[in-house]
């Protein structure tokens, strides 16, 4: 009997082990249930090293980008050290590489080509985390999303004009324009920011591009999506034909009119409606 028990009581924690490992939920952490190991970066932010907070966080990140998270303000705490993890990545680099490839792909198959295009088959690009990166701005202030974006200051480092180009995207805008694309820079950036994202852009590799929009006094009375959708209306409306749209935030793509093919960057860091 004595036997029996303390196999019963063996199989018990051992059920119980695999099914807390398993089945994981950030909940558990507010509730105390769970034990973890806490941490406080050079910046104040906690984080949280649990051995399966890394596979929450990963879920997290990844229902950001297939846009079944919407909305957020900030990024959960636990997992603002995930975030940087991956964005300061090769994984990062590697999974913008693979946009690049399906889209020189998506182009092998359209019918522009330098001899055939009428000059009305047109590309946009948005600008932030696109082709330029903010990286550098979230490294020197430490939130990686875990605080609402401070406006101001990051419109000041914009007006510095120092952010790199995204890797691969110097690649893929040429081969663009080299098909005989006419190319639009379509930018939630406002207009008095104008000289600074050009002189920028000109640094990191980007020229020849038709037109750059920005936000006027008048379009910050909307949404980013609006505002976005408004140009595209406005530029069907010239008779151009919307082959492609790259940008890393959804507010990009939504609205009408619904361009022929879309490319969504990776970026968890913050969220524009």
């Amino acid at each position: 009997m004595a036997r029996s028990l303390v196999l019963s009581l063996t199989l018990s924690f051992l059920f119980i082990g695999m099914v807390s490992a398993r089945d994981w939920n950030i909940l558990n952490q507010f509730k105390g249930l769970k034990s973890t190991t806490t941490t406080t970066s050079q910046k104040g932010i906690a984080t949280l090293k649990d051995p399966n907070l890394t596979g929450y966080c990963e879920s997290w990140r990844i229902n950001v980008e297939l846009h079944n998270i919407r909305d957020f303000t900030v990024v959960p705490q636990e997992c603002v050290w995930f975030v940087q993890k991956y964005m300061t990545s090769s994984q990062y680099e590697d999974d913008v590489e693979r946009a690049v490839d399906e889209a020189i792909l998506y182009l092998g198959k359209t019918c522009c080509e330098k001899k055939k295009c009428d000059g009305m088959d047109a590309w946009i690009f948005d600008i932030d985390d696109t082709l330029l990166s903010t990286i550098p701005y979230h490294k020197s202030n430490g939130c990686f999303g875990g605080e609402q974006l401070n406006t101001t200051k990051f419109e000041e480092w914009q007006s510095w004009g120092k952010a790199p180009a995204v890797p691969n995207m110097v690649k893929l805008f040429h081969e663009i324009r080299e098909r005989g694309f006419k190319i639009f820079l379509v930018s939630s950036r406002k207009e008095y920011l104008r000289s600074a994202t050009v002189e920028n852009l000109i640094e990191a590799g980007y020229h020849g591009w038709s037109n750059l929009l920005l936000r006027s006094g008048e379009d910050e009375k909307k949404s980013v999506t609006q505002y976005k959708a408004d140009l595209r209306t406005w530029l069907t409306s010239l008779g151009y034909k919307v082959w492609g749209v790259m940008g890393a935030q959804w507010n990009s793509f939504a609205g009408c009119p619904v361009p022929k093919r879309t490319f969504k960057l990776p970026n968890s860091i913050y969220y524009v409606a």
